[in-house]
């Protein structure tokens, strides 16, 4: 499968699972599809028959609430069933509304309270630097979650300690529950301020494939990697991007079907090309 076939399909599943079960943070997962389908069609090391082989490389999404993203990938990628994706968010489920990895083989970690995953991925990469392990961490995170101060003292730790198995990657779509990054707690040049924190920085197009494949195999002896990249909340659906409405709103009516043609309409655009 290619990287833009997964990407498709994370859209997909995610429209299909916020339909069902009336959650949210569509818009979330929209944004960051491009990312994770690179990450697991090109870039990281996984093994769904063994999910907790020790050569595997990590990945945290330290934006839990665009779990409906990681749940598509890793169904697509054969980590179990994709009809388990018909019981999200439904009592009893494995698959909670914020990422968890209770009872789902190829989650590291249950995340949600922002600014908490990227600091605990730091962790794993220290721990596998001692250990002289050659897996590699990733971390996604939001660029809301910057507004968190416990991001900045990760930040300055994993610099100090040289963690050059270690990348995080923004979804930079500037926007966040209540309004945009700047409305919220303004700030501006991330990718200087994560460069003044002693970070390689790279910034790419968060929707481009080639762009982000080579951003995330970007590896600098002695430094963490940050990746900034810039995307469109919920990407893929005109009326759902750059739309405040679609962090919490569940496409239900006329809002599902639209979103799936034009998600159908996309995919058969890139595919006659």
């Amino acid at each position: 499968m290619t990287t833009v076939e997964l990407a498709y399909k994370i859209r997909r599943h995610a429209i299909e699972m916020t339909h069902a079960s009336h959650a949210s943070h569509i818009g979330s997962a929209l944004s960051v599809a491009d990312i994770i389908a690179v990450l697991y069609g090109k870039v990281m090391k996984f093994f769904p028959d063994d999910p907790k082989n020790d050569k595997r490389d990590r990945l945290i999404l330290s934006k839990g609430h665009s779990g409906i993203a990681i749940y598509s990938a890793l169904a697509e990628a054969g980590f179990f069933p994709i009809q388990e994706l018909n019981r999200y968010y439904e009592n009893g489920s494995n698959l909670s509304g914020h990422v968890s990895h209770k009872g789902v083989p190829g989650v590291e970690l249950s995340t949600g309270s922002l600014g908490h995953g990227v600091c605990v991925a730091c962790g794993m990469a220290l721990a596998a630097k001692l250990d002289k392990k050659q897996h590699h961490i990733y971390a996604i995170m939001g660029d809301g979650e910057n507004e968190e101060g416990s991001v900045w003292e990760m930040s300055l730790f994993a610099s100090h300690n040289k963690l050059d198995n270690f990348t995080v990657i923004v979804d930079h779509n500037n926007g966040q529950a209540m309004g945009t990054c700047q409305e919220a707690l303004g700030f501006t040049n991330l990718a200087a301020k994560w460069r003044d924190f002693g970070f390689e920085t790279v910034e790419c197009n968060g929707h481009s494939h080639a762009a982000l494949e080579k951003a995330l195999l970007t590896h600098i002896s002695e430094k963490p990697v940050c990746v900034i990249a810039h995307t469109i909340k919920g990407k893929g659906v005109s009326f759902m991007e750059d739309n405040l409405l679609w962090h919490y709103r569940d496409p239900q009516g006329e809002f599902y079907e639209r979103a799936l043609k034009e998600l159908e309409v996309g995919w058969n655009a890139q595919c006659s090309n």
